[in-house]
């Protein structure tokens, strides 16, 4: 995620951390999606600059981004931080989300991701690049997709 949100990155290019990534071409997504895997095998899947989910290499979500939001795994709980500006700083004012919130976000995040699941698995998408460029990355980021259980859990820190 950029520091700025009017700079968002170019993941395919910056990414580094994300040794293995694609930039894809869904239909029904309005911008592309770049899905992509740590050392440990740990994924983040970008939807755009607006949405992300990042995971930890047990399938737990560890990170996301949606409707200017950040959130974080604390304790296998979601914590939300929203950024509030002032002429002289930027403060992230963090609210532990209750369970109805979070089981809510959670519901959201596990449908978004079993279309792309399901896009994947159908062949509905087009590459449109991949780091290093003969990865497996999409394939492989199919099969992790498919392995996640119906609900999705929350990690214990926001770290890999």
């Amino acid at each position: 995620m950029a520091r700025q949100e009017s700079d968002r990155e170019d993941l395919l290019r910056e990414a580094t951390a994300l040794v293995e990534r694609a930039e894809l071409k869904i239909p029904d997504e309005p911008e592309t999606v770049t899905v992509g895997f740590r050392r440990d095998g740990s994924l983040s899947v970008f939807f755009g600059g607006q949405t992300v989910y990042q995971f930890n290499a047990a399938g737990q979500l560890r990170r996301a981004y949606a409707d200017e939001l950040l959130y974080k795994a604390e304790r296998g709980r979601l914590v939300s931080l929203r950024r509030e500006r002032t002429q002289s700083e930027v403060a992230l004012v963090r609210r532990e989300l209750p369970d109805v919130e979070a089981a809510s976000f959670l519901t959201a995040a596990q449908n978004r991701l079993a279309q792309l699941s399901q896009s994947l698995e159908r062949g509905q998408f087009q590459v449109l690049g991949k780091v290093p460029a003969d990865s497996q990355v999409v394939d492989d980021a199919r099969l992790w997709l498919q392995a996640l259980p119906p609900s999705l859990a929350i990690a214990a820190r926001p770290n890999v």
